[in-house]
């Protein structure tokens, strides 16, 4: 049987919300080519990878542009992104995320980063909460995006334990499905009607509790999906 001895945790909308950062430099870059995105359009954006995110965000404009374009777009848009990410402060952190992150470490359980992110860094530093972290496995150590477990899988690897005694926390559907795919338990943060496949579906970590963890082991638990 497995022993939940580690969380990995997503960054955006799970510890804190850089969606909004997101979106302001992805609609500014939209519209300095003509056109405009939505908030909406913003969401289909969750979990995915900045080139893709970018080619999703052309599509939708009827634009196309060379591989040399998109990258020098790419890379605008990911300066605009940092300049604002970098005055980021403690405040930001989402209710009850270092609560949690504290739990967990108090109680040996050991606690993993597990982003897209290529920033993930700067906003844990900016936030103040890198040192609770035992591991960060972003978009710089890892090559295949979500859906595909690796980024996870690192997360585990790093922190020496088998997937089957991890837990993931995810917002993004795409990151829940990498996490099954990984072989590890997942807890959907945000709503249930999107995250349902999830083992255990919270609207924050807020909500969260060493004793909801445990109880992702436990066969006869209404939270343990068959």
């Amino acid at each position: 049987m497995s022993i939940i001895k580690a969380c990995i945790f997503d960054l955006d909308g799970v510890i804190v919300d850089t969606a909004v950062y997101h979106y302001k430099a992805w609609k500014r870059l939209a519209n300095e080519l003509g056109f405009d995105i939505t908030e909406e359009d913003n969401e289909k954006l969750k979990g995915v990878s900045r080139t893709r995110s970018l080619e999703l965000i052309l599509q939708w404009g009827g634009i196309s542009k060379t591989d040399a374009e998109k990258e020098e777009l790419a890379g605008r848009k990911n300066e605009w992104y940092v300049e604002m990410i970098s005055r980021m402060t403690p405040d930001e952190v989402l209710p009850g995320a270092r609560e949690f992150l504290e739990l967990c470490i108090n109680a040996g359980i050991k606690t993993a980063l597990g982003s897209a992110s290529k920033n993930s860094g700067m906003i844990l530093e900016n936030t103040g909460i890198a040192h609770l972290f035992n591991a960060i496995i972003d978009g710089n150590k890892v090559s295949k995006p979500k859906p595909d477990p690796e980024v996870f899988l690192k997360g585990a690897e790093e922190l020496n334990e088998p997937p089957e005694n991890c837990v993931v926390f995810e917002d993004a559907i795409v990151g829940v499905e990498a996490a099954i795919a990984g072989g590890m338990k997942v807890v959907g943060v945000g709503s249930a009607e999107v995250l349902g496949m999830a083992n255990l579906v919270i609207n924050g970590l807020n909500e969260m509790s060493l004793e909801k963890l445990y109880e992702l082991n436990s066969p006869e638990s209404k939270l343990n999906k068959e």
